[in-house]
This record gives C-alpha cells, sequence and structure tokens, in this order.
C-alpha cells in the first residue's frame, strides 16, 4: 500500500514539474514577444520622427569614411541632378554637380525643393540609422536666407532655376520671403548699362541656385 502510494506521488510531482515548466516556457515566450512588439514600437516611432535632413545627413557622413558620395537628387521641377554632397545646412543642401562640361559647378538646393532621392540599397539602409538633428556644428543651424544673404555679400553670378524657368543675374538684397535679382546677360558683370530688368523672386520659388 505505501509502495503504491509513493507512486502515485511520483507520477503527481512528475505532472505538476511538467506544468511548471510549461507555464514558465509559456511565460517566457511572452516575455519575448511583448519585447519584440515594444522594440518594434519604438522603432516606428523614431522612424516617425526621422526627417529627409536626417536621412540625407547620415549618407553623407558615412560617404566621408570611404568613397566620395554620389546622389541623384529629383527636384520638384522633375529635373534630375548628379551631385556630391558638400555641406548641409539646417534646410539646404551645397554640393558639386557631376557631369557637366563646365568644370566644377557648384550649387545650392533648398530641401522644400527636393521631390526625390535616387539611393541605393545600401544607402538607403545607412540613412535609416540613429542619428541626431543637432551635431554641434553652427553651419548645420544656418538657414536658407542666411546662404542668400551671404551670395548677396559677396555680389556672385547666380542661375536661379525657379518654376518660372532659369534667371540669371546678381542677387541685390535679400528679404523675409523674397530677394531682388538683377538680371543681365550670362558673362556679363552686374553694372547698370547691362541689367535687363530687376525681379522680385519668392524664396519658395526657388528650385536651385548654380553658382557661375
Amino acid at each position: 500500500m505505501r509502495a503504491g502510494m509513493l507512486c502515485v506521488g511520483y507520477f503527481r510531482r512528475v505532472r505538476w514539474d511538467d506544468l511548471f515548466d510549461d507555464l514558465e516556457g509559456q511565460l517566457e515566450r511572452e516575455l519575448h514577444s511583448e519585447a519584440a512588439d515594444l522594440r518594434l514600437h519604438e522603432e516606428r516611432q523614431r522612424l516617425e520622427k526621422l526627417s529627409l535632413r536626417t536621412r540625407l545627413s547620415n549618407v553623407a557622413r558615412s560617404a566621408a569614411l570611404g568613397d566620395p558620395l554620389r546622389l541623384r537628387v529629383v527636384l520638384v521641377s522633375g529635373e534630375t541632378l548628379a551631385l556630391r554632397p558638400t555641406t548641409l545646412g539646417r534646410d539646404w543642401l551645397a554640393a558639386d554637380l557631376l557631369d557637366t562640361q563646365n568644370g566644377r559647378v557648384q550649387c545650392v538646393i533648398p530641401l522644400s525643393a527636393i521631390a526625390g532621392v535616387l539611393l541605393t540599397e545600401e544607402q538607403s539602409l545607412i540613412s535609416l540609422a540613429v542619428e541626431s538633428d543637432a551635431t554641434g556644428k553652427l553651419i548645420e543651424r544656418v538657414g536658407f536666407p542666411f546662404v542668400l544673404r551671404d551670395l548677396c555679400r559677396r555680389r556672385r553670378t547666380v542661375d536661379l532655376d525657379t518654376r518660372g524657368g532659369v534667371l540669371v543675374g546678381t542677387i541685390d538684397r535679400v528679404a523675409r520671403d523674397h530677394l531682388d535679382l538683377a538680371v543681365h546677360p550670362l558673362g556679363t558683370l552686374r553694372r547698370a548699362s547691362e541689367v535687363l530688368h530687376y525681379r522680385l523672386v519668392p524664396l519658395w520659388q526657388i528650385h536651385a541656385i548654380r553658382l557661375r
């Protein structure tokens, strides 16, 4: 009788051990599932806050350590530019234009004028890295109007790609939401005798600026 009771007790203990092991495994699976769901939720939240500027910054920084960067940027005008970024400001991108026949041509593109950026698979993955918008560089806090005022001060001849076409001239002044362009023929200096007319250009109309 006692042996039978011991046998029954043994099997009951085995069944309880199996039950506890099963519960422990189930709890572990649920904890892993909750952790995975939390990581997925956090990643979705991070991507929701990821800006175009940050993604361009990630790609540019990765290229600085390796081969020269080459990007194809589609403007809202439909034009596609092959370029090598040199500086990234708060809301603009400066770059060397590639595949040009006139030697080195520099340009400045407001980020609002970018309709798309064509990336390789590797560049796309790099662009998703965790990266802060603020890196401590002063130039990265400079806005597009400040760049225009600097070009005005330097009296540089520029090509303005706008919604209304390409304008050639010299920036005379930069106001809050527009600039004054003294339009003159390509290859001439800004002299009163060469100025064809003065044009007010809203800043939001500018797709790209090519520096002459």
